[in-house]
């Protein structure tokens, strides 16, 4: 008698290296050994790391009479709650970058170089993200003011090069500017 198996297959994720054939691209040594510390301290050391630096760094400064260079998320604080289907405007790049923090980040949310070719065009809302699967320790994460633009996709990195997985980038919704009227295009 065959056994049918219908529970849930598991997610992908957790066999993507049994998936490769074993051949590696070569990794600049720095950049290697600057990802292996930081696998190795976990994503919550890594959060801890960056803010304790940040509030090292601001009281520094406050203490030598200057202004900490803080970045200014309440420029657009205001959220949107986007919804699929949405028409929007990828904020220019000054204005994104008068949101991230030291580490080019706003709310945890980081904005690639590779981000920036998107900056002053309109795109479609493709989804919001309520929970997404942490790669880094396989974790469920919620979150809130995240979306997916349609055919905004990671081809690949400055740092690693090429890369056929195809994710979409993540995109703060301060980052963005709903449009009230659509735009049609012929």
């Amino acid at each position: 008698m065959m056994k049918t198996n219908t529970s849930q297959p598991d997610c992908q994720i957790k066999a993507v290296h049994f998936m490769t054939d074993g051949q590696l691209e070569s990794i600049p040594l720095g950049r290697v050994v600057r990802l292996t510390v930081r696998k190795i301290i976990g994503p919550r050391n890594v959060r801890m790391i960056k803010k304790n630096t940040y509030d090292f760094l601001s009281r520094y400064a406050r203490s030598r009479g200057k202004s900490a260079e803080t970045p200014n998320p309440l420029v657009y604080a205001s959220v949107m709650l986007l919804k699929a289907g949405d028409q929007v405007r990828v904020r220019s790049i000054d204005d994104i970058e008068a949101t991230l923090d030291h580490w080019r980040q706003l709310k945890g949310c980081g904005f690639m170089p590779e981000m920036e070719q998107y900056c002053d065009t309109t795109q479609r809302v493709l989804k919001s993200v309520e929970r997404f699967v942490d790669e880094r320790d396989l974790r469920i994460r919620k979150t809130k003011g995240i979306v997916l633009l349609e055919g905004v996709i990671c081809r690949g990195t400055s740092s690693f090069g090429r890369c056929d997985r195809n994710c979409y980038y993540f995109w703060r919704e301060e980052w963005l500017e709903k449009l009230e009227e659509p735009i049609i295009d012929f």
